[in-house]
């Protein structure tokens, strides 16, 4: 398999730009830039997840180019196609944002990020994962399906945009059966996308 054009990574501060344009795209009420400051510096309990898609044919060749490396640093040249967030407090992974920019929706993008905040948080010991979902929302209630979240209840209008209700998702308990039926899923998406993992396992901050 050649070299992976995408890789899953720790949120840093130089992708907010390209997130808040999917977060805009995706959601009627998007963040603010300060919250995700927040969710990278600040939150203890935060852990978000950028995925980016190298671009390094689009670098300047000679001088321009090596002073434009030197400038931005080696992630320059990467392209943030979706992003992702979770909260582990007491055990629990409360899947906080997902998204993938419309222009790379259908790949099975989704799924990765969803996949990899999950196997990040059972790398910390997270014993079990929550999530909202708006109830029209059917795409990624199959999804959450596939990886084993049950609707557990409904939260009366939920979303301040139009006032749709939510369901509350949960995956209960992340055990070792589990983690054997996880390992067997990521298999698969492994075998459908060329990726690189730098956030599941990476050491704890």
């Amino acid at each position: 398999m050649s070299t992976s054009p995408y890789v899953l990574r720790y949120m840093r501060q130089e992708d907010i730009t390209q997130v808040l344009d999917i977060d805009h795209l995706s959601f009627p009420l998007p963040w603010s830039a300060r919250s995700y400051t927040f969710e990278i510096t600040d939150n203890n309990h935060s852990h978000m997840v950028s995925l980016a898609l190298s671009d390094r044919k689009s670098s300047s060749a000679g001088w321009l180019g090596a002073l434009q490396r030197l400038r931005n640093g080696s992630h320059a040249h990467e392209t943030i196609v979706g992003y992702g967030g979770f909260w582990l407090i007491d055990g629990e992974a409360h899947i906080s944002t997902i998204a993938v920019h419309p222009h790379y929706r259908g790949k099975g993008l989704g799924e990765l990020l969803l996949a990899g905040m999950l196997g990040r948080g059972m790398a910390l010991d997270a014993e079990y994962s929550v999530l909202e979902v708006r109830v029209g929302n059917e795409p990624a209630i199959s999804l959450y399906r596939k990886y084993e979240y049950e609707i557990a209840g409904r939260r009366k209008n939920y979303y301040r945009d139009n006032g749709e209700d939510a369901f509350l998702m949960n995956l209960a308990p992340l055990s070792p059966s589990y983690k054997t039926r996880f390992a067997s899923r990521l298999e698969q998406l492994h075998q459908r996308l060329d990726y690189r993992d730098q956030f599941t396992l990476r050491p704890a901050r």
